[in-house]
């Protein structure tokens, strides 16, 4: 998609208003893959324009997040060892914010170019015109008075007389403004249907539009991915770069993340959609990685599983979809237990401690190891640990009923646990294994009927009428504390 001999150069923008939205996370992705397979810069610029919407320390979260997921950036914004933000690049300061003077002078190019004004309009003018267009069922739109009525020389003297301002872009109310979108082909737009919309506002901080147009030109953006919320937005920013007289990078707008029961937008209102919800619940980077880039992306190829290099090699802006992708949370619950099973048992217990810190003080590296060797078959987050854990460490109280194998009564249960008893006692304590102890048990069990010895064992070792198989239980805790269970069973 780049230019011919054109450095490839992408970025991440995130307003810091929060956690990194899981769209977002996908936006970052595309741009780090696109930068990695053209050997490009892929760079952080923070876009903080709107300070009534920033929230303090929303930028060392966002890049922890970023960090997590093992999106590397490399110019822009960073988090030094002490956590304090720093810039690193040739093209700084990258956050916007601190280049209100940059934005100011090219407002003011715009107007001494004459393709931008100053408008004293005051709010209340502009809720009057609003309401009469509302009225006559028009699109809101300015209607151009400032630029209509005022001269440059009275503009300057309202200025200086400390009168309040914006300055607009001047759109043109003929023609369309056409481009090549990288994702979604040949775009076009009417420009009457376009409002002159401001671009420096009143307390002298500029518009998104204006700041990423002047950002991307003097960062040397060569394609600006981004969510499909800014396609509409796109011939304005369009129109800007040919009124300062520049080449305008390449716009590809990425389908939009639906919610998979309302076929609406993902959003907040839906739940947990930030990676911080994903991290604390326990998804790991690599699946959620893997998991969003397939939303939007078409590889071609029945292949579901890809590493962070297999996308890198793999990935292709023709393949990015139109259509929305729906975000199914079955489907990332199955692969992030598919990224579960590959851990080995010794690094899924480095992952899994942070949730078991109320079992620390019994939690030996030795016994956790058992724990997650039998557990981790049923684990679809790391978080599902604590679940399917407590009975590892003492019985829980449960209903005598359970213990019951459809239509046995009291004797036959005392009966089945009595010989379970006596086939554990009979396995030596050098040969606890758990296929050792599964041998014993099925050898003994009737091959018709197994869960008359079986499921009263289970329930006595766990407690519970869900959880995994009575020799896998027996291997964990053990000979002695198994014994003791059955033992406490047979008497209620």
């Amino acid at each position: 998609m780049k230019k011919t001999n054109e450095k490839v150069r992408v970025r991440f923008a995130p307003s810091p208003t929060g956690y990194l939205h899981i769209g977002g996370l996908r936006t970052a992705l595309y741009n780090f893959l696109y930068a990695k397979k053209n050997k490009g810069d892929y760079f952080l610029r923070i876009e903080d324009t709107d300070q009534k919407r920033t929230v303090p320390d929303a930028i060392s979260k966002l890049i922890e997040s970023l960090k997590w997921a093992n999106i590397f950036h490399d110019e822009g914004v960073f988090a030094d060892e002490k956590g304090e933000i720093v810039e690193k690049g040739e093209y700084g300061p990258y956050i916007q914010s601190k280049r209100l003077e940059i934005y100011q002078k090219y407002a003011r190019v715009l107007v001494e170019k004459e393709k931008a004004y100053y408008c004293f309009c005051t709010p209340e003018r502009l809720d009057s015109l609003r309401a009469v267009q509302e009225k006559a069922k028009l699109a809101p739109a300015y209607d151009k008075l400032c630029l209509k009525t005022l001269a440059p020389e009275d503009a300057k003297k309202r200025i200086a007389n400390g009168e309040k301002y914006v300055i607009r872009f001047d759109v043109p109310e003929t023609g369309e403004t056409e481009f090549d979108d990288a994702v979604r082909g040949n775009v076009k737009f009417v420009n009457k249907n376009l409002d002159d919309f401001v671009i420096l506002k009143s307390d002298g901080y500029p518009t998104y539009h204006l700041a990423h147009v002047v950002d991307d030109h003097l960062m040397k953006t060569s394609l600006v991915l981004r969510g499909e919320e800014w396609l509409p937005s796109t011939p304005k920013h369009i129109l800007m770069f040919r009124a300062f007289g520049w080449e305008a990078p390449e716009y590809g707008h990425l389908c939009v993340i639906l919610n998979k029961e309302t076929k609406k937008k993902l959003s907040k209102r839906d739940g947990d959609v930030s990676v911080e919800d994903f991290m604390k619940k326990g998804y790991l980077p690599e699946a959620v990685i893997n998991f969003i880039a397939l939303l939007g992306w078409n590889p071609k190829t029945e292949k579901e599983m890809f590493s962070l290099e297999e996308l890198i090699d793999e990935f292709d802006i023709a393949k990015l979809n139109r259509a929305g992708a729906i975000f199914d949370t079955e489907k990332l619950d199955w692969m992030n237990g598919m990224y579960i099973r590959k851990k080995s048992v010794e690094e899924l217990a480095g992952l899994c401690r942070p949730y078991l810190v109320k079992y620390e003080k019994a939690l030996t590296d030795g016994y956790l190891k058992k724990v997650l060797t039998v557990e981790r078959e049923r684990m679809k987050k790391l978080s599902d640990i604590l679940e399917n854990i407590e009975f590892y460490f003492s019985l829980p109280e449960y209903n005598r009923k359970i213990l019951v194998w459809k239509n046995m009564d009291d004797a036959g249960i005392k009966k089945s646990l009595g010989k379970s008893k006596e086939i554990l006692n009979g396995v030596e304590e050098d040969k606890w294994e758990i296929n050792n102890i599964k041998e014993k048990l099925l050898e003994a069990a009737d091959p018709k009927n197994r869960g008359e010895l079986l499921w009263p064992l289970r329930v006595a070792l766990t407690g519970k009428e869900k959880s995994p198989s009575p020799w896998e239980v027996a291997w964990v805790i053990g000979k002695e504390e198994s014994i003791k269970r059955i033992g406490g069973a047979m008497e209620k």
